[in-house]
């Protein structure tokens, strides 16, 4: 029935995705430094802060969800916490009856789906920085205006992946066999990662798709101007490489969001909670990549355990009806995802890589 005002109310999934937005917008305009000066570099001290800030607003919103999470999808009584269950989390068992209970049950799951999401995200974000890295070096980009280029970089993932998260979201719901090409789509791109571990070639800045793309389309300044993405000269309007570069690490967003948010729908159907784990660790990608770049040598085994991981993720989307009825749980699956990144870790630490010089 239409309201006498005429204006609908906003639905509770709409609100919390609302004051979601207007919080990271917030923080990002501190995190990336919107009203810091041009040119000013992160050090280690203060990625090492903001990866830790990060990481417990993380914390806390998977506090907020085990508190108030119901919320998110307005449940008030049994049939609209039956009919999110039915329609985001099917194999969730709740205790028949009693409505408190099932509640909580419905909240710790919730919890544990976003951060089991959260840190697929982050540790797959790493590959993603490794090949920045490599992006920015292939085109020579001074170290003062990657902070730039990765601010808009982020501004620009979260709306692309804004996008792919509903968009997926919609096609899962619709037909179900989609998990079983995204589950095939992460087992082949898992193996690939692992046949690929040792690539670590420069990029081909004549030929990237992206460079030819905007070459034949636009005119490019020939140099960098500093901090611009465009400028004009004699009247005439120009892209520079800066902003081919900012492209480049689009495009390569897009590919990684096309294995890493099938990875989160392995663990929930609920598209909201998949946004929320992708743009948390999203935003956390700038202070963790001036992070990775002072001790990427430290873990030379992590890429392995992100490809094995990948692959798990892969086949566990291809059997998720035998494993559901052999009891596999969120909570298995947050188990699974810790246990091979530690084991990377641990690996990498025990047995470090030998530097090239010191070989005899």
């Amino acid at each position: 029935m239409r309201p006498e005002s005429g204006i609908y109310p906003l639905s509770s999934e709409v609100l919390y995705f609302i004051l979601f937005i207007v919080f990271i917008v917030t923080v990002l305009a501190l995190d990336l430094g919107l009203f810091s000066k041009h040119g000013k570099q992160m050090s280690f001290r203060e990625a090492l802060l903001w990866t830790f800030i990060w990481v417990c607003c993380a914390l806390g919103f998977y506090i907020f969800l085990n508190t108030y999470g119901h919320r998110l999808h307005n449940i008030t009584d049994w049939n609209s916490l039956q009919h999110v269950v039915d329609r985001y989390a099917p194999n969730l068992d709740l205790i028949s009856g009693d409505f408190i209970g099932s509640v909580a049950i419905y909240r710790k799951n919730l919890a544990l789906e976003f951060i089991t999401g959260y840190i697929i995200e982050y540790a797959l974000s790493v590959d993603n920085i490794f090949v920045i890295i490599l992006i920015f070096s292939s085109f020579n980009v001074a170290e003062k205006y990657h902070k730039q280029v990765l601010f808009w970089g982020i501004l620009g993932a979260i709306l692309m992946r804004c996008a792919f998260i509903f968009s997926g979201a919609a096609l899962v719901q619709s037909f179900s066999w989609i998990f079983y090409i995204f589950g095939a789509l992460l087992v082949f791109t898992g193996i690939k990662m692992f046949m690929d571990q040792d690539n670590d070639e420069a990029i081909d800045t004549q030929n990237h798709p992206v460079v030819k793309f905007l070459s034949k389309h636009f005119s490019v300044y020939p140099h960098y101007v500093l901090h611009h993405f465009f400028i004009k000269k004699a009247g005439k309007f120009f892209i520079t490489p800066l902003f081919i570069v900012l492209m480049v690490i689009e495009f390569t967003d897009l590919i990684f969001a096309v294995d890493s948010i099938p990875a989160v729908f392995s663990i929930t159907e609920d598209p909201y909670v998949i946004f929320f784990s992708n743009i948390f660790a999203i935003i956390g990608l700038r202070s963790l990549f001036f992070l990775i770049t002072k001790v990427m040598h430290l873990f030379h085994y992590l890429k392995i355990g992100l490809a094995i991981l990948l692959t798990i993720i892969g086949l566990k989307m291809i059997f998720h009806s035998w494993l559901h009825k052999v009891g596999f749980s969120t909570f298995h699956s947050l188990m699974l995802v810790l246990g091979v990144l530690a084991v990377s870790i641990f690996l990498s630490l025990i047995f470090p890589r030998k530097e090239e010089g010191n070989k005899s």
